[in-house]
């Protein structure tokens, strides 16, 4: 990694939409969510970070445990605590229900990180994807005014500092079916999942 760059881990959402189950414990392939991104993360970063508001579920792991620093929930907020507490110059950003994850997707926006650049972002037909990004620190003033006037846009800051989008053909070099951006939200999201890890499913990307 030519760029120092923290792992950061939001598991900070109400899960509304799987009946408040958190949804990084929840299995695929009979391995929670959170335990697969750890095993990616472990590869590729030397520090860790959990963001959460309910740090007493997260001590069997070997990371370290932040909380929001603004009251309000979102991962803008997230992303905040994240950049606020790691000591690197970087931090890639994963939502806590990404089960296909993969670690040579990671790599290939970490190795796009330039010093002039705030924000390494992967677009592909479907949009943006905030939440599987790298961020610098040097987001962290822009996000902080934003969250005082309560906006919880992360589109927001994108005005505001300098991004640069990965295209979706490189994205698929490294992972032809864009799985690392699949995201657990309902229990239908769940079922596919299983098919996706028994080989049954092949997602429509």
């Amino acid at each position: 990694m030519k760029t120092p760059c923290t792992g950061v881990i939001l598991a900070g959402g109400q899960n509304m939409r799987f009946s408040g189950t958190n949804k990084a414990f929840v299995r695929v392939g009979g391995k929670r969510i959170l335990d697969r991104i750890y095993g990616v993360f472990e590869e590729l970063f030397e520090e860790i970070i959990l963001v959460t508001n309910d740090p007493l579920q997260y001590l069997e792991w070997d990371f370290n445990i932040v909380t929001d620093l603004f009251p309000c929930r979102s991962s803008l907020t997230g992303i905040h605590a994240g950049l606020f507490f790691t000591t690197t110059s970087h931090a890639f950003f994963a939502a806590c229900d990404i089960p296909f994850l993969k670690k040579e997707l990671v790599e290939t926006i970490l190795d796009s990180i330039e010093p002039h650049i705030d924000i390494v972002i992967p677009a592909t037909s479907k949009g943006l994807e905030p939440l599987c990004s790298v961020y610098s620190k040097k987001c962290l003033k822009p996000i902080e005014q934003q969250l005082i006037k309560q906006d919880l846009k992360i589109r927001q800051i994108f005005q505001k500092v300098r991004v640069k989008k990965l295209p979706e053909n490189i994205l698929r070099q490294n992972d032809p079916d864009l799985l690392s951006f699949y995201n657990i939200n309902t229990p239908d999201d769940l079922a596919r999942a299983e098919y996706v890890e028994s080989g049954d499913l092949i997602l429509d990307t």
